[in-house]
């Protein structure tokens, strides 16, 4: 963490500060969220969380002060007492082990990634081979492929693991992503996919999620017009991460990724006139806030907001909450 240093420190240069539009929470995000609060609300502390509920540092410390305990597997959890399963998603075995246990489980899966796991199931009961595009080891993925047998999903990471790529057999083909990918090297890696198995169906939808392609458009508007811009979200956030690559790659000449206004070098001002400010789906707007705040504090700043897409999506508590 850097050492504060007093706003008299500072010339109070004259600096323009983009907000994009959207940025932070989304709709299964603010959903996951409210399902623990209303867990902890409704069966009293502690209720248990399998994996970190959205990746996000201090949305995480928040809940653990409101009583949810955050384990790394079921069998962590004590039977009597309720577990809520991440936004991200879980193999199938998950649910099926709490059952055995008869425990109380809330799933928080956002629904975006339900339906991936809806086609997946559609795409084998069809007897095809599925593609997942998306990062080993994250969350959703291994919850993606836990919902089918060993085998029957093929993991995807780059444009050269589609070159290399072998259809198992004469298996017909089908693919699926993980939900907040690159929208453009989603597409660079298709494209490679199409050129060698142009049978390769479509999805029924766009699998990356309509928040991700939200936030990275509202991202290279400032890419394109800001020498820096600040993506507050946490380092284990995907959605965050794919947030400063496209901003690079739209054009802005630094970007950089912060948990909150502590991690900002401000250093990286130097001979900055325009600096964008986004955050990713997982982030609150309080530390969006905040980060405003300390550049007001440093600059004679005049804060815009960029004009992007209005979300009006939101989606169901489970009924356990609600009856």
């Amino acid at each position: 963490m850097n050492a504060p240093v007093p706003p008299s420190a500072f010339d109070r240069r004259p600096l323009t500060v983009r907000l994009a539009t959207p940025r932070g929470f989304c709709a299964g995000v603010d959903r996951a969220i409210q399902i623990v609060e209303r867990a902890i609300e409704k069966f009293g502390a502690p209720v248990y969380v399998r994996h970190e509920i959205v990746h996000n540092r201090h949305v995480v410390e928040r809940l653990k002060g409101m009583g949810a305990v955050f384990v790394k597997e079921l069998d962590e959890c004590p039977a009597d007492r309720p577990v809520v399963f991440s936004a991200h998603g879980v193999p199938k075995s998950v649910p099926a082990a709490a059952r055995s246990r008869e425990m109380l489980f809330l799933d928080a899966t956002c629904p975006l990634v339900s339906k991936v796991h809806v086609e997946a199931e559609r795409h084998h009961a069809a007897g095809r081979h599925i593609i997942l595009i998306g990062h080993a080891g994250h969350p959703e993925v291994v919850g993606t492929m836990g919902q089918l047998p060993p085998g029957a999903i093929s993991l995807v990471e780059t444009t050269e693991d589609a070159e290399r790529f072998q259809r198992p057999g004469d298996q017909p083909l089908a693919y699926a992503t993980q939900t907040t990918l690159s929208v453009d090297d989603t597409a660079d890696i298709l494209a490679a996919l199409k050129r060698r198995f142009p049978e390769l169906p479509d999805p029924h939808k766009e699998d990356i999620c309509y928040a991700t392609t939200n936030r990275q458009e509202a991202v290279k508007r400032l890419g394109e017009g800001c020498q820096l811009v600040l993506v507050v979200g946490s380092k284990n956030s995907s959605n965050s991460a794919r947030l400063v690559d496209v901003a690079l790659k739209a054009g802005a000449k630094d970007a950089r990724l912060v948990d909150d206004a502590s991690d900002v070098d401000w250093t990286w001002f130097d001979g900055v006139t325009t600096v964008g400010v986004t955050a990713g789906a997982s982030a609150p707007e309080p530390l969006i806030e905040a980060l405003i705040d300390a550049i007001r504090d440093r600059f004679d700043a005049v804060v815009t907001e960029d004009d992007g897409a209005r979300e009006t999506v939101s989606f169901k508590l489970p009924r356990a909450l609600t009856a």
